[in-house]
């Protein structure tokens, strides 16, 4: 899977830009990873960018004027990429969750198992991240993480499917909502 991510210029390119925001325990997750693969498996062409979801772990910086200002230093690097920066220290208040323990711990709670996984830079090697395995990513599987399992997460995951055309794009999805 990672070479997936390797073998794309456009997406090394945004890895290193991430890279030079210096933010801690930084990740690209979500689409950005899950959109790639199942491209891969479909041998589909890759669509532009919706957003680019960048996460990273500041318990120092709780201030959201913190990620507008790292979207800011980020669009000065790549003006043409829709950077959507958010420090996964706070953002349990926003989610109702308790307190994350780190990035990696917030990517776990992200509502499909196959959308909790991410990216980073650690030197010139791409590390990726599954928060449930990859079971679910490579076999096209959207399934409720545990933090979505019930009544109203999985509503929300059915909502999402439908906003975002994944059926239309990937008719291969097997949905276990």
């Amino acid at each position: 899977m990672v070479n997936v991510i390797e073998s794309d210029p456009g997406a090394v390119r945004v890895l290193r830009a991430a890279a030079g925001l210096g933010l801690p325990d930084w990740w690209i997750g979500a689409g950005f990873v899950r959109n790639r693969i199942w491209d891969a498996i479909g041998d589909l062409p890759a669509l532009p960018e919706r957003d680019v979801d960048v996460v990273y772990f500041d318990p120092d910086r709780l201030d959201p004027g913190e990620d507008v200002r790292a979207e800011a230093r980020a669009a000065e690097i790549l003006p043409d990429v829709p950077w959507e920066i958010r420090n996964q220290a706070r953002m349990h208040l926003h989610n109702g969750d308790e307190p994350y323990a780190s990035t990696l711990d917030a990517i776990s709670r992200w509502p499909e198992t196959a959308t909790c996984v991410a990216v980073t830079l650690r030197g010139d090697s791409v590390r990726l991240v599954c928060g449930h395995g990859p079971a679910d990513l490579v076999g096209m599987v959207v399934r409720p993480s545990p933090a979505f399992r019930n009544e109203a997460g999985r509503a929300t995951i059915r909502r999402r499917v439908e906003a975002k055309g994944w059926l239309d794009r990937w008719p291969g999805l097997r949905l276990e909502i």
